[in-house]
């Protein structure tokens, strides 16, 4: 028989065979041996009652009330007045470690992109937004039938949107979804679901944008970036019927669309096409005001996605989709067939945090510290890495630099993860790899001040051995 669900102590999985010959405590106390043993129950962990555990296994109490005192006896259990029947502590010898071949190496130092300072989650503003929020939700909200998201989220998303990104967001526009990359996804279906003409991306661009798109059946096509953006006049000899586009901040060189190719990018789009608009970090712009959001000038041409990901943490996978009004069914169709919809009680805690103002405390507060981190990486690259020069708008929580034609940045790559430090070439970013010029991606915001210093010196020297050894700079 299996024990689920006991009233007092832990849930316990015991099988007694009424068929087999050997005694009901004996199978009783080998199976709680076993456990013990096996970790399932933890030292120090509290057992069910007898009387609780003797009801559920269908036994007589004295039968288990043998058994615990065997148990006792030998050592695998503990029983003091006031606190009941508990686990012992048992030395069990441990197993050969295993290797586990799955397993990231571990860098002393990772300039991974796009991560945000993850020790800078707001975990107690947090509870507390959970807490607010499900003292006055309806139970209603904890069903299924809410793939676009709860309407308490999508209202203050909508103000929020609004209110700093110049976006059209009307809360029935919005459809929730886990992180740009799952919209990435569905916006894919549902371009695919209407037919049409190609898409377009950005070159370089975010290669997992490139990925995701090319899981669903779409080979984007590549459209170069100059100082100024995404090239709208390369664009429209493509043919393209729509565009994946990072205008506030491109990714990865940094830079902002100039006013002129917005106007065009638009004047684009009103030809019945669609630009698909990650405006994946503008929370982040140091130097001035961010530019407002594209869809906020053609927000039935512009489908926007947006995340929490830069700005709370990735983990959350909170994002969302502000549509033109034509698509918002068949999005909502889509996403709920993917998952039925995003977590409730973190839409909860991120619609009380939006309304509260704890969400604009906590974004003032990580600029500030990223702004820092940002100018202590310049200034290590200044001193450790002269021949590099910084690309982009001050923005956003990552640096792109480049280097002189010839340099071995692969190799350089390969030499600083050997010194335990991670850094990311830029050649993943190009459609054509062979056309990336040599450069580096330094993610800053998820290190210290002294990991950042230390990283780039790694750099330096990781470039000088490539120096000596290759002969090339």
């Amino acid at each position: 028989m299996t024990v689920l669900g006991t009233t007092s102590g832990p849930e316990l999985l015991v099988q007694l065979d009424r068929g087999r010959s050997e005694p009901l405590h004996r199978q009783l106390a080998d199976a709680l041996r076993a456990a013990i043993r096996a970790g399932r129950l933890a030292p120090g962990a509290r057992m069910p009652s007898t009387r609780v555990l003797a009801t559920d296994l269908g036994v007589s109490r004295r039968l288990v009330v043998d058994t615990y005192g065997q148990l006792i006896a030998e050592g695998f259990l503990v029983s003091r007045r006031g606190s009941g029947t508990r686990v012992a502590r048992v030395d069990i010898p441990a197993a050969a470690p295993q290797a586990d071949v799955d397993a990231p190496p571990r860098y002393d130092v990772d300039f991974a992109s796009g991560t945000p300072d993850l020790t800078g989650f707001p975990r107690d503003i947090w509870l507390r937004a959970l807490r607010q929020g499900l003292s006055h939700a309806s139970s209603d909200i904890f069903g299924y039938g809410a793939a676009r998201g709860i309407a308490g989220l999508r209202s203050a998303l909508s103000e929020y949107l609004g209110r700093t990104r110049g976006v059209v967001a009307d809360p029935d526009r919005i459809v929730m979804c886990s992180g740009v990359t799952q919209g990435i996804g569905l916006v894919a279906q549902l371009l695919l679901r209407r037919g049409g003409l190609p898409l377009a991306m950005e070159d370089p661009g975010f290669w997992v944008h490139r990925v995701v798109l090319q899981h669903h059946g779409i080979t984007p096509v590549p459209v170069r970036v100059d100082d100024d953006g995404i090239d709208v006049g390369v664009l429209e000899q493509t043919g393209a019927g729509s565009v994946l586009t990072t205008p506030a901040h491109q990714s990865p060189t940094g830079v902002v669309l100039s006013a002129a190719r917005r106007a065009a990018l638009l004047e684009w789009a009103r030809a019945g096409r669609f630009i698909i608009e990650d405006d994946y970090d503008a929370e982040y712009r140091y130097d001035r005001a961010p530019v407002g959001a594209l869809q906020g000038l053609g927000p039935d041409r512009v489908i926007y996605l947006g995340s929490a990901s830069k700005t709370l943490a990735p983990g959350l996978r909170l994002g969302w989709m502000v549509l033109p009004a034509e698509l918002v069914d068949t999005a909502t169709g889509l996403k709920n067939l993917a998952d039925y919809g995003n977590s409730v009680m973190d839409q909860i805690a991120f619609a009380q945090l939006l309304a509260s103002g704890g969400y604009d405390r906590h974004l003032r507060q990580m600029r500030r510290r990223y702004l820092t981190r940002r100018n202590i990486l310049l200034g290590a690259i200044s001193r450790y890495l002269p021949q590099a020069t910084v690309l982009g708008a001050a923005a956003g929580v990552h640096l792109t630099v480049k280097f002189p034609r010839g340099y071995p940045i692969d190799a350089i790559v390969r030499r600083a993860a050997e010194m335990r430090v991670r850094v990311e070439a830029l050649t993943s970013f190009y459609a054509d790899e062979t056309a990336a010029p040599p450069g580096l991606i330094l993610g800053y915001a998820n290190l210290t001040e002294s990991q950042i210093i230390a990283g780039v010196q790694t750099l330096a020297k990781a470039s000088r051995s490539r120096s000596r050894s290759a002969s090339v700079l």
